[in-house]
C-alpha cells in the first residue's frame, strides 16, 4: 500500500458513514470518501505565540461555543469554533508540571449562580476554579495537598461539576480514585483505588457526567465505566471495552465527549483515533490513525462536540486541533 492508498484507507473510516460504508471500511473494501471523511478545519501549530500550542493536553467547551485549550506551557487559550483566537490567561504555577484537565460548568448547575472553568492542575495536586473570563477564583480551589487522606490528591487527571454542583476529581498514581465533594468544595465520598476488576482504576484520565451518569476513561485498564451518580456513593453501572485495536477495544483512552443524540466519542491515545459508539456502548464508527496529514492523529488528549454537532478533536503531538461535521 503506497502511502496516498494508506492515506485514504484511513480517513474512509469516518464518524458518520452509512452502514454499508461503515461496513466495507471494516472489511477493507473500496469505497469513496464522503464528505465528512477529511476534516472540514485543521488549525494551530507548534509555537508558544496566540493561537499556537505545544502539546496541548486538555480542551473543554461552554455553553456559547468558546473553546478553551490548555497546553504543556500552563497557558489556557480561548478560540472561537474556527479557531479564532478570543482570550487567554496563565496558570498560577507551573515548575512542577501543568494541567491536563479542563471542564466547564454551567451557571445554572453552580448554587452561586456563576459559570466556572474548573481546571485539574495536575502536579499540584489540586482543582482550580476561574471565571470564563481567566478571573482566578482563590477561595474556589479544591485541595493543595499531596496526599491519601479526604481532600488529599495524588496527580490530578480531571475536575467536573454535576447539575446540582457536587465537584468529581480524578487522580492517579497513589490513589487512582475519584473523589467527591459538595458546592462548598466540603468532602463527600471517594470511590476506585488501583487495580482492575470494576469499579477500580489505572488512571482515571478524563470524567463526563450527562443524565446523572458518570463516564470514566479508565485510561490504563484501557476500558471505559459508567456510574450512577444519584446515590452519595455512586454505582459501577457496566464496563466497556478491553485493550485491543479492535471496534470497542481501547488502547489508552485518554478523553470521551457525549453528542446530542446520546453518542459517546473516545479518543484514544495510542491507537491515534475516534471511536463513536452508541449509549448502550456498542461501536457505530471510527475515525484517524497515525499520522501528520489532516484527517491523521498524533497522540490526541481531548475531545468535545459543539452545538453544531461538530467534533473538535485536540492533536497534541501535531500541536493543532481538527473539527469534524458529525451527521445531524
Amino acid at each position: 500500500m503506497d502511502r496516498r492508498d494508506f492515506i485514504t484507507h484511513t480517513l474512509i473510516r469516518s464518524l458518520g458513514f452509512s452502514a454499508a460504508g461503515i461496513m466495507a471500511a471494516g472489511t477493507g473494501g473500496c469505497v469513496p470518501t464522503g464528505s465528512g471523511d477529511i476534516p472540514e478545519l485543521v488549525w494551530g501549530r507548534h509555537g508558544i505565540s496566540t493561537g499556537r500550542f505545544v502539546k496541548p493536553r486538555a480542551i473543554t467547551i461552554d455553553d456559547a461555543d468558546q473553546l478553551y485549550i490548555v497546553d504543556t506551557t500552563g497557558r489556557i487559550q480561548v478560540f472561537d469554533t474556527d479557531g479564532q483566537p478570543i482570550r487567554s490567561w496563565q496558570t498560577p504555577e507551573t515548575e512542577n508540571g501543568r494541567p491536563t484537565g479542563l471542564s466547564f460548568q454551567a451557571a445554572d448547575s453552580n448554587p452561586s449562580g456563576q459559570a466556572r472553568i474548573l481546571v485539574a492542575d495536575t502536579h499540584y495536586y489540586r482543582m482550580l476554579a476561574y471565571t470564563p473570563e481567566g478571573q482566578l477564583l482563590q477561595d474556589q480551589q479544591i485541595g493543595g495537598t499531596a496526599g491519601p487522606l479526604p481532600g488529599e490528591f495524588a496527580f490530578v487527571t480531571d475536575a467536573v461539576s454535576d447539575r446540582h454542583g457536587f465537584v468529581y476529581m480524578g487522580e492517579y498514581n497513589a490513589s487512582d480514585r475519584i473523589q467527591k465533594f459538595d458546592p462548598d468544595g466540603k468532602f463527600v465520598t471517594q470511590w476506585g483505588g488501583t487495580g482492575d476488576t470494576p469499579g477500580k482504576f489505572v488512571r482515571p484520565q478524563s470524567l463526563v457526567i450527562h443524565n446523572d451518569v458518570m463516564w470514566v476513561a479508565d485510561a490504563c485498564n484501557h476500558r471505559i465505566q459508567r456510574f450512577d451518580i444519584r446515590e452519595e456513593t455512586p454505582r459501577l453501572i457496566d464496563v466497556w471495552g478491553g485493550p485491543g485495536t479492535e471496534h470497542r477495544q481501547f488502547y489508552y483512552p485518554y478523553d470521551l465527549a457525549i453528542a446530542a443524540d446520546g453518542s459517546v466519542l473516545v479518543v484514544e491515545y495510542k491507537n491515534n483515533r475516534v471511536q463513536r459508539l452508541s449509549p448502550q456502548g456498542d461501536w457505530i464508527a471510527s475515525w484517524g490513525g497515525p499520522g501528520f496529514e489532516p484527517g491523521m492523529l498524533n497522540q490526541p488528549w481531548g475531545i468535545v462536540v459543539d452545538s453544531k454537532n461538530r467534533v473538535h478533536v485536540l492533536d497534541s503531538n501535531n500541536h493543532r486541533v481538527q473539527r469534524i461535521q458529525m451527521p445531524g
